[in-house]
């Protein structure tokens, strides 16, 4: 029976909280993985799940749905946090859950937030438990487990990956809230205009948790109207839910940076800005990104547009010497040069090919092309033999200038593209081709 301390706990919680699913029923989204028919929601529904590790972004339904496991399992529910838990704290609960099994049969589920803090210490000390089946691990983390976490952890866990919730699946939490007679505002007279609807919606950033806070502000904020009602115009919603702060961990930054590189080389130059503008607005030094750019200006473009390279490192002296955010213009510029540019790797395919080839640096260098400007280099015979391309027509002569014995030539073969085209056509009048 609930005493009147629960109950004001209760109602005096966060409308987040409040609102919590209970059932799988009430949840929201990740159908791919709790839909019906998928193996999460069987296992859950079953009693089954085995030691798991749910990663996503905040306020997606990790700790939702670990809590109606909690609500519908007949094993003993722990729950402990990584920042605040240690050892010590790991090796009470293992000792109260191998008595469990052992007098009881009952299994434990622990589960852990934020656990990509655990040190490998930690970690090692729930290893055991896993194996022998003493608990059923159950970690939530908004951090890549397979960079964040120590490979043995993981190993062992089956690894379910949450999805960032659509702007439909936030609308309904904030409708569910609303109407709620019981948690939420049905028992109240709560109005909300459509475009203060989406607008939530849309900064919340698939967040409901994010969303359901806004909603909160809104209508405990809002005079009621004479009619006892609470009107929630796009006005009040704008001032409850400020601009999102994009969340960059290092996982998702590599990703963010791997997607921008890609639309450099994808000649995209509006998904190339996107991710500029992304990573840019969640915190990444500029200069790592106008590195890259420097970069694919050689490696994706190189020759077909030597111009290029030169914006992508003008962009750079903008950037050191005018600062953000007015630097941001001539970025946008190099980028958009980039994207646009016909593409070529031949530079890439050269000098790869180039140092595969090299040596320790030990290869003879022809006689012809040693150096001359000492005394006594002409009794070597050195330079002997030189053809200077200046006094021949069209300022070319052909004459060996690799080192002997080089390998895997020719390394540079023009493409077909923007200025490569020319380079074809000089190589034909000299005869090269």
């Amino acid at each position: 029976m609930e005493d009147l301390f629960s109950y004001n706990a209760k109602s005096l919680a966060p409308l987040a909280d409040r609102m919590r699913p209970r059932t799988l029923d009430e949840f929201i989204g990740q159908t791919q993985i709790v839909g019906p028919g998928r193996l999460l929601r069987r296992a859950i529904e079953a009693d089954r799940l085995t030691s798991s590790i749910f990663w996503g972004p905040p306020g997606c339904g990790k700790t939702t749905l670990a809590s109606i496991i909690a609500e519908t399992t007949r094993a003993a529910f722990v729950k402990l946090n990584a920042v605040t838990s240690g050892v010590a704290d790991v090796r009470e609960v293992l000792k109260a859950a191998e008595d469990r099994l052992r007098l009881y049969g009952q299994s434990t589920y622990l589960l852990l937030d934020e656990c990509h803090r655990w040190s490998k210490a930690q970690s090692d000390s729930i290893l055991p438990a896993i194996e022998r089946g003493v608990i059923r691990f159950i970690g939530s983390t908004t951090e890549n487990p397979t960079i964040a976490m120590t490979p043995a952890i993981v190993s062992r866990c089956r690894l379910f990956q949450f999805e960032r919730l659509s702007k439909e699946d936030v609308i309904k939490a904030i409708r569910n809230a609303i109407d709620d007679s019981e948690r939420g505002y049905g028992g109240q007279d709560v109005k909300i205009d459509d475009d203060a609807l989406n607008h939530i919606a849309t900064l919340a950033g698939g967040d409901a948790r994010s969303a359901l806070n806004a909603l909160e502000l809104a209508v405990l904020t809002t005079p009621m109207a004479a009619d006892g009602s609470t009107h929630i115009t796009l006005d009040v919603a704008e001032e409850s839910i400020q601009a999102r702060a994009i969340p960059m961990d290092e996982s998702l930054f590599y990703d963010m940076l791997s997607a921008f590189c890609k639309s450099l080389r994808g000649s995209d130059s509006d998904a190339a800005l996107a991710w500029f503008a992304r990573m840019t607005t969640a915190g990444v030094d500029p200069k790592i990104i106008v590195r890259r750019v420097i970069v694919h200006a050689s490696e994706d473009v190189g020759m077909a547009n030597p111009q290029a390279m030169l914006l992508a490192a003008a962009a750079m002296r903008a950037l050191e010497s005018v600062g953000m955010p007015e630097a941001r213009l001539s970025i946008a510029q190099a980028i958009i040069a980039v994207c646009e540019s016909p593409k070529s790797n031949s530079v890439a395919t050269a000098v790869d090919a180039a140092f595969a080839n090299a040596t320790t640096g030990e290869d003879a260098v022809p006689v012809h092309l040693r150096d001359t400007h000492y005394k006594g280099a002409s009794k070597l015979g050195f330079g002997i033999g030189y053809k200077y391309p200046h006094d021949f027509p069209g300022h070319y002569v052909e004459q060996d200038y690799a080192p002997v014995g080089v390998q895997g030539l020719p390394y540079y073969q023009p493409s077909d593209q923007g200025f490569e085209n020319e380079i074809h056509r000089l190589r034909k009048i000299r005869g090269i081709e």
